[in-house]
């Protein structure tokens, strides 16, 4: 299995400098990444240094937290795919999927799905799972299946546990298959990479990348 190609090549340390950024930039395509994930202040940079080649420009939105407005998270979207990003990682407000409000969580699903795809992006719908419940997680799964969301990604990175491979699975039991799955989150070794696959992740964030598939 060609893992390197499932592989989002993540940096998204708020100290992130631009060689550290330029240097993933430039392991992305050595070893053929799917994409780099970086802060939204180097899109429009990656996409240059990423200009002649297959790796896509990933970015965050509503990072980390979540609880942005979303009008706030619609321009951050907005202005992301048009400096060049190819794909935006959205963290979904958990605040209001724990409170069940589901007007709120469609119309920001809606408003961030329309603006990113119109542009020919994807999305994807970050959920945080070490957060929630496995009804919340499931309510969320029906929520972006409906809103026609790209992704659904595990985890931010910065809360624990980050991706497992229990939740991986009960998202890929509760999403049709149109909507893939990125896992995301504590992904440090091979085999804890390929056990993701496995469950379903079609997409896998990580920061150890190089050393994943160098084993």
């Amino acid at each position: 299995m060609n893992i390197a190609s499932k592989i989002d090549h993540t940096l998204l340390k708020a100290d992130a400098s631009e060689k550290e950024v330029k240097k993933i930039c430039a392991e992305a395509k050595e070893f053929g990444f799917a994409a780099v994930c970086i802060p939204p202040y180097f899109v429009r940079k990656c996409k240059l240094w990423l200009s002649e080649t297959n790796v896509k420009v990933a970015t965050v939105v509503g990072f980390p937290l979540g609880y942005a407005h979303t009008p706030a998270k619609v321009e951050e979207a907005r202005r992301a795919i048009d400096e060049g990003a190819d794909e935006v990682d959205m963290v979904i407000n958990i605040i209001a999927l724990k409170a069940g409000d589901w007007n709120y969580l469609k119309n920001e699903l809606t408003s961030a799905a329309t603006i990113v795809q119109l542009r020919g992006g994807k999305l994807k719908v970050i959920l945080e799972t070490g957060l929630l419940t496995d009804a919340e997680i499931i309510k969320a799964c029906e929520l972006c299946a409906e809103m026609t969301v790209d992704f659904v990604k595990t985890s931010t990175g910065f809360i624990k546990p980050g991706a497992t491979v229990e939740a991986v699975k009960l998202l890929r039991a509760n999403l049709p298959k149109s909507v893939k799955i990125k896992a995301s989150g504590g992904i440090r070794d091979k085999e804890f990479a390929l056990q993701l696959i496995a469950a379903g992740a079609d997409r896998l964030g990580c920061s150890a990348s190089v050393s994943i598939i160098s084993e």
